[in-house]
């Protein structure tokens, strides 16, 4: 997802342990579903009154499921609450023990009423890497949650009908609305998605080209790289961008834009990780056994701690040739670094 429409998204372990993930690219070829999951989020309260993410709706239920098949769906949705935080919009990426990935594409909504209500998170699981498409979903099913739920499903199932287009493709949804009659919902896949999510100005404002490049180099060379912020959004904006800086290469090992509060050890993953964490939990990060890392914060604009050799990764040509292009890209877009 993006801002408002937001991204947020690597690793190693399946779904149970709730990581993300990119080892494997995301599927792409048209004529697959669009989505495999429409889940709500919904906070309830337990008994020590503090208040948990739970599952409050699914659909499609599926049914008949082989032993195998139900356990993997066990595992799937068991994961999909720890990183629904409902207090934003974003996404996030499970990967499977194959390697395989799902993105979870997130619209925080509150429900209808008055008086005190709690948020929920719509979360659309798909294997399938286009976020702004996505995102005009998301803004469909908000449009028809302000209705009511049972309006929500007409147009999923439409959608789970229709087959993923081709590059650079339109499908058309018929979607009819109480008092507003059927509409027409063309959807429409960008030529090349890579890229469509990422959002560099988001990167560009909060650290210096000089930051950016060590980053870079620090990306290139498969290290350790924590990013902290406090919201949710700019922290899975900015590591997009930083991971979408090796394009047409990709960050092939753990990737988590938001880390979930329970899953805060991996950061003493000994292998590389590219993650995001919320700037509230810098003591309890800083108190875990982690190996060299390059930590940044992105509310300061600063890096916090480092290996110490960033500097020396990239040739100085190569180092001069990134920081001319950064300096020039913030100058054509009146970005003060």
């Amino acid at each position: 997802a993006a801002e408002g429409k937001d991204e947020g998204s690597g690793g190693e372990n399946p779904p149970p342990q709730g990581r993300g993930g990119e080892r494997s690219p995301v599927p792409s070829s048209a004529g697959q579903f669009f989505f495999e999951y429409l889940v709500v989020v919904s906070l309830r309260k337990v008994s020590d009154g503090r208040y948990e993410p739970r599952i409050s709706y699914q659909f499609p239920k599926r049914e008949n499921l082989l032993k195998g098949q139900r356990e993997e769906e066990e595992r799937l949705l068991s994961a999909i609450p720890l990183f629904c935080f409902p207090d934003e919009t974003f996404s996030f990426v499970l990967t499977n023990v194959d390697g395989s990935r799902k993105i979870g594409y997130c619209r925080r909504l509150l429900p209808s009423g008055r008086g005190l209500r709690l948020p929920e998170v719509f979360c659309i699981i798909s294997c399938l890497g286009c976020f702004g498409l996505f995102a005009k979903i998301l803004d469909e099913v908000e449009k028809r949650r302000q209705i009511s739920m049972a309006v929500i499903y007409p147009f999923m199932q439409g959608l789970r009908e229709s087959p993923f287009p081709a590059p650079g493709k339109s499908v058309t949804i018929r979607s009819f609305i109480p008092d507003s009659g059927t509409e027409l919902i063309e959807l429409t896949r960008p030529v090349d998605s890579h890229l469509e999510h990422v959002e560099f100005q988001a990167l560009l404002q909060r650290l210096s080209p000089h930051l950016i490049l060590l980053i870079f180099a620090s990306a290139v060379l498969e290290r350790r790289l924590i990013f902290l912020a406090e919201e949710l959004s700019v922290l899975s904006q900015c590591i997009h961008a930083a991971a979408a800086l090796l394009y047409p290469f990709t960050w092939a090992h753990t990737y988590i834009p938001v880390v979930p509060e329970c899953l805060l050890d991996t950061v003493c993953c000994p292998t590389p990780f590219m993650v995001g964490i919320q700037k509230r939990h810098l003591e309890r990060v800083l108190e875990q056994p982690m190996e060299e890392a390059l930590m940044v914060d992105l509310c300061q604009g600063k890096i916090i701690r480092a290996v110490g050799d960033e500097e020396q990764i990239l040739p100085q040509k190569l180092q001069n040739e990134v920081l001319m292009s950064l300096n020039r890209h913030n100058s054509n877009n009146n970005v003060h670094s």
